[in-house]
């Protein structure tokens, strides 16, 4: 979780000014956490409070719309369609298959003891609102991405089960950046967000693959970075993924800082 956070801090100077080089100051002073950061602490909320059980949804969409009330208008604000699904009385799911329900499933795949319960949980939390096909493929792909850079999985592995499961990544960074435009659907974000992870050297090789992207800067560097830290925490966090902790966790209000806190004192930080 706290990848996708960093992922999402960093990438929030450039979503509505990208940038298609990897040459860029590492922490920007405009940087701040934006509404991907909000709903994936939704997600880690829902699941402390009901450990993935049968009344995970329920208390998702109601983590979800509290969170969402207490900050009304983060940074790069929300979509516009989620905008309104918030502010529903009883919200229903809105055959959506935009990127947001795999921006916020990493701590789905944290929790999870196997495989199988981090795709049934990624599932469950984004069919609330992004139950197209296509919106419960982006967040159980990112997952299931995630789970196994936790477990232990190699990249080969988790690009091969990718590709049987759920896209070919048959491009390369180099070959995707030249044309990469603005797309907020899981089909046009979360592909070449697992890509600039397959193709990484470090977790800060990760992150600048993914803002040299362009497009949906902070939402794709959520999805690139939430797999590729508990992968490279394994080895050891290094001194720029601990500087980059300590200012993603520094831009959180005390409510945020407590869901972080406690979800660390229970599952960890993603090593």
């Amino acid at each position: 979780m706290i990848g996708a956070m960093i992922g999402d801090v960093i990438g929030s100077v450039y979503e509505f000014d990208n940038i298609k080089t990897k040459d860029f100051p590492l922490i920007s002073p405009r940087c701040n956490f934006t509404d991907d950061t909000l709903m994936t602490l939704a997600v880690a909320s829902a699941l402390l409070k009901t450990e993935g059980g049968a009344d995970f949804k329920p208390v998702l969409i109601r983590e979800m719309k509290r969170i969402a009330a207490q900050h009304p208008c983060p940074m790069g604000g929300y979509g516009t369609r989620f905008y309104i699904w918030l502010r529903m009385g009883d919200p229903k799911p809105m055959n959506s298959y935009g990127n947001g329900s795999a921006m916020r499933v990493s701590p789905c795949a944290e929790l999870a003891g196997s495989l199988e319960e981090a795709l049934r949980l990624a599932k469950e939390s984004a069919e609330i609102s992004h139950d197209h096909p296509e919106g419960i493929k982006g967040a159980q792909a990112a997952a299931a991405a995630i789970w196994m850079a936790r477990s232990g999985s190699t990249m080969a592995e988790i690009r091969a089960y990718t590709q049987a499961h759920f896209y070919p990544l048959e491009r390369t960074v180099d070959q995707i950046r030249p044309t990469y435009q603005f797309a907020d659907t899981c089909q046009n974000t979360v592909p070449p967000a697992i890509q600039c992870f397959l193709e990484s050297t470090s977790f800060e090789d990760a992150l600048r693959n993914a803002i040299s992207l362009g497009g949906d800067s902070d939402t794709l560097a959520d999805i690139t970075c939430a797999i590729a830290w508990p992968y490279y925490a394994r080895q050891g966090k290094d001194a720029v993924m601990r500087q980059l902790e300590e200012h993603a966790k520094s831009l959180l209000p005390d409510p945020l800082r407590q869901i972080m806190d406690v979800w660390e004192q229970r599952f960890g930080s993603g090593e």
